[in-house]
């Protein structure tokens, strides 16, 4: 039996992310859910520079993926942060406030035991539409 989805359900995924276990984002309504972003290069590599730049190419993924499905960083409500080292909370925030510092999403932020490809952090976020 055919399962059907909700007419206001969109999911999105471009064609470098094809073949991957997840949507890159789904839309639902004027609400746009991504997927975790991790601090990766066009070439799925983890940039260099530890957890400040892993953190900076995170939200710039992030800030991509918002533009391609119709928001922006403006429009972000909530975010999830999770990190491999707590003690790295503050260097990643310090990053974070460069990309959000005036109306600051809900957020939560929590220790992992370990991450994709060995990373630092991965973020996820909820925007609406614009």
């Amino acid at each position: 039996m055919k399962s059907e989805q909700p007419s206001d359900v969109e999911f999105l995924t471009s064609e470098n992310m094809k073949g991957l276990p997840f949507s890159e984002a789904v839309r639902m309504g004027n609400v746009l859910y991504l997927s975790g972003q991790m601090g990766i290069d066009k070439s799925i590599q983890l940039v260099p520079g530890g957890i400040a730049e892993e953190t900076r190419q995170a939200l710039e993924n992030i800030k991509a993926t918002l533009e391609k499905y119709g928001s922006s960083l403006e429009h972000v409500i909530k975010v999830t942060v999770m990190l491999a080292d707590m003690g790295e909370w503050a260097a990643m925030n310090k990053v974070y406030l460069e990309y959000f510092s005036k109306n600051l999403p809900a957020r939560s932020a929590f220790g992992t035991s370990g991450l994709a490809l060995g990373g630092r952090v991965e973020i996820e976020c909820i925007a609406s539409l614009k």
